[in-house]
Formats: structure tokens, C-alpha cells, sequence
């Protein structure tokens, strides 16, 4: 009645996964992007403390914020 009838029909919504998420429940691949992560971190650090690029300033410390925030939501995730 009043149209309610095809809710009642419909199946419930799987949950949304992220293609991050489902390649990281690879412990391998996991690993590998952490490692890849630290080493650009590491590298963004030795350019600002040597302070050549100082119009690039701003933008090496946002793209190493960024990286900071992806390195503890990859540890976050738990590996299979």
C-alpha cells in the first residue's frame, strides 16, 4: 500500500570498500606501501632542514603533513 511495498522486497546495501582497504588486506602489500611511505617522508625531511627550496616551502610541508596522516591510517589497518 502506498508504495511501501517494493522497500519491504529490496535486499539491505552491502558496506562500501575502498580500493585502499581491499589492497590492504594484503600483508605484503601493506609492508611495501609503509616502507615506500617512510622513505618519501624521510626524504621531504632532509629537503626542509636543508632549506634550499625556500618558495617551496609551504608545499613540501603540506605534502609532508599529507604523508604523516596516510603512514597512521595504514597502520591502522589491520592486515589478513
Amino acid at each position: 500500500m502506498f508504495g511501501l511495498e517494493e522497500q519491504k522486497k529490496k535486499e539491505p546495501e552491502k558496506e562500501f570498500v575502498f580500493d585502499l582497504e581491499r589492497e590492504m588486506g594484503k600483508a605484503e602489500k601493506q609492508k611495501e606501501l609503509k616502507q615506500k611511505i617512510e622513505e618519501r617522508l624521510q626524504k621531504i625531511k632532509q629537503v626542509l632542514r636543508s632549506g634550499e627550496n625556500k618558495e617551496e616551502f609551504d608545499h613540501f610541508g603540506a605534502l609532508l603533513h599529507g604523508y604523516a596522516a596516510f603512514l597512521k591510517v595504514i597502520t591502522r589497518i589491520k592486515a589478513v
